[in-house]
């Protein structure tokens, strides 16, 4: 995932902010701190944890590297929760459950990539392909392959 410039400037604005001695790192009273400003009230044996998760290098403290890379796995982490949620929700529209459960309307998704999105591959034969039960429908999983 590449960050955007804009995103980074943040990042490093919050740093600083908390980075209170000027040191170039946050230590886990500064964390602790920048927790707390965001609404977080963690544990002494949570703020450790925390710490240790973020402190690649081990030293005890964060530099903005590893701050700035711990902000991408949790942007990483949302882009796929958001993901999943997309694919749920695509499954649903085509005749599948929210629960994951059903199949899929598969006359609707060869209609909506023929009529709605005009496009000329030969859908029948992949979701032959898809379909790995071979019982002629796509199950939740099957259909979530198709987008990995």
């Amino acid at each position: 995932m590449v960050l955007e410039e804009q995103f980074i400037q943040k990042c490093r604005e919050a740093f600083n902010t908390f980075d209170q001695d000027g040191s170039g790192t946050i230590d886990t009273q500064e964390m602790k701190l920048l927790l707390e400003a965001i609404g977080e009230a963690p544990s002494e044996e949570e703020l450790f944890r925390f710490m240790a998760d973020v402190d690649e290098d081990g030293t005890g403290e964060i530099e903005f590297a590893e701050f700035l890379r711990a902000f991408e796995k949790q942007r990483g982490g949302a882009q796929e929760l958001e993901d999943e949620l997309d694919t749920i929700d695509a499954f649903v529209a085509l005749g599948g459950e929210p629960d994951k459960t059903g199949y899929i309307d598969t006359a609707r998704l060869i209609q909506v990539v023929k009529d709605e999105f005009g496009m000329t591959i030969k859908i029948e034969k992949l979701i032959e392909e898809w379909d790995k039960d071979k019982d002629g429908r796509l199950d939740y999983r099957e259909f979530a392959a198709i987008f990995q």
